[in-house]
């Protein structure tokens, strides 16, 4: 384990230790001293009955920075029990795109007196922020700028960013802009250290960046930020004002958030599952998906049972047809999760969808062949019985050749229909690959034992 998560979990040990002995002077203190994001882990990793009781202990100039660090459905929860003059309080010194977070989760009613509450400048910043949905580049982005005229000498700049008590977190550019605040280029605070004061920024600055529009998806941002190695970048709209910046930590969030809904799509649930959550909000959730995995079940064994007669003559049959099927849903669920994995990092497009499509049948073949010919001849001298191994041999080439379409395939058909592969992709394949590998392997034994 590394040492960070190992002394995260040392800390909930000792948290846990000291509620359980009643120690809550220590546990207030404990707790308090570590940082809002370590508190935040600890909530999460905290059973319902322990995390009440550490919320109410958190400080309250530190309740705004843990709910930013919150899990979605965690805040809503906590957010439920605060009326609007605590959220308010807890507000302040957020940055606008984790306040606006918490402000869409609140009924319009507490949202509307919380804004209220703001002068008039923050108000308009973080309205300008809430315009957006939180999956573009407007919903993740801080107004939180520092901007400066191409006009201007460094030493100019260097004296008027003396004047501020701090800069915001995670600057290493100014932004350059012109009188109307059209996005004009950035000046890296490293060229501004090192450069001639009297330089001009226009002389100092970089202008072959381009900035992110405002609608550009969450995932694209993502990977602009990976493909330049970009610590913030600047926000336009498209008449190219700017309107804010979007940092790295943000983009860190996007790109777990993202990973946790691959990954928890497969199984049918929520990437805001909590791995705590009451069993009775667990358990419904996961009812959902056994009952289309029940039906899609029902599909496969009525395929079956449409063999009931050859299967009661040659017993062979259903000790062998779990194989074919069951070779059907690797193989095609590893092509599956090599195209969402592609369309997820942007190398998925129309140009080479063909060649993949192609790539992967050829893979299935090569690989059916292969097995095929090892589970022929194992079949055949476990039974004594050739055709058996034949017709077995068959059934997979024809199973593997279909799941590797089906598995490259899906994923294609269904961005298209604006339909989550992850989410669907999985189901789909399965219920293929069975009736698939059962109708093809029953389907040729009938045939031959006839």
């Amino acid at each position: 384990m590394p040492q960070n998560l190992a002394k995260q979990q040392e800390t909930l040990d000792r948290l846990t230790l000291a509620l359980d002995s009643g120690a809550m002077v220590d546990v207030r203190r404990m707790l308090n001293g570590i940082p809002p994001a370590d508190i935040a882990h600890l909530l999460e990793s905290s059973p319902p009955r322990f995390r009440n009781i550490l919320w109410k202990m958190v400080d309250v100039e530190l309740e705004g920075e843990v709910l930013g660090e919150l899990s979605d459905e965690l805040q809503a929860h906590f957010l439920s029990r605060m009326d609007a003059s605590e959220v308010a309080t807890i507000a302040e010194g957020l940055e606008d795109d984790d306040l606006a977070d918490i402000l869409q989760q609140l009924p319009d009613r507490v949202t509307r007196e919380v804004l209220n509450s703001m002068d008039h400048q923050d108000r308009a910043r973080l309205e300008q922020v809430m315009h957006y949905p939180d999956d573009i580049a407007g919903g993740l982005m801080n107004t939180d700028t520092i901007t400066i005229r191409a006009r201007l000498t460094l030493d100019v700049v260097l004296r008027y960013l003396r004047r501020h008590d701090e800069i915001p977190e995670m600057t290493d550019n100014l932004i350059v802009v012109n009188r109307t605040d059209q996005f004009i280029g950035l000046l890296p605070l490293r060229t501004l250290l090192v450069s001639d004061p009297s330089a001009t920024v226009r002389e100092m600055m970089v202008t072959d960046v381009d900035p992110i529009a405002v609608n550009t998806p969450d995932d694209e941002v993502a990977r602009l930020f990976e493909r330049n190695d970009w610590v913030s970048a600047p926000v336009v709209d498209d008449s190219g004002r700017l309107l804010g910046r979007i940092t790295i930590d943000d983009v860190v969030d996007v790109i777990r958030e993202d990973a946790d809904h691959s990954f928890m799509s497969m199984a049918g649930l929520d990437e805001e599952e909590d791995t705590f959550a009451p069993v009775s909000k667990a358990a419904p959730r996961r009812a959902v998906w056994l009952g289309i995995n029940l039906f899609t079940a029902f599909i496969a064994a009525s395929t079956i049972n449409m063999f009931q007669g050859t299967i009661e003559k040659v017993v062979a049959l259903a000790v062998l047809m779990p194989i074919v099927a069951s070779m059907g849903g690797i193989a095609g669920t590893q092509t599956l999760t090599v195209l969402i994995r592609g369309i997820a990092i942007g190398q998925v497009g129309k140009n080479n969808q063909a060649w993949l499509l192609t790539r992967e049948v050829t893979i299935g073949l090569i690989n059916g062949v292969i097995w095929a010919v090892v589970v022929a001849i194992a079949a055949s001298l476990w039974f004594d019985d050739w055709d058996i191994g034949i017709i077995i041999a068959a059934a997979m080439v024809i199973n593997l050749v279909t799941a590797a379409f089906t598995g490259a395939a899906l994923p294609l058909v269904l961005s298209r229909l604006n339909i989550d592969p992850a989410l669907a992709g999985g189901v789909i394949l399965t219920t293929v690959t069975d009736v698939v590998g059962f109708v093809s392997f029953l389907g040729l034994a009938t045939l031959f034992y006839a």
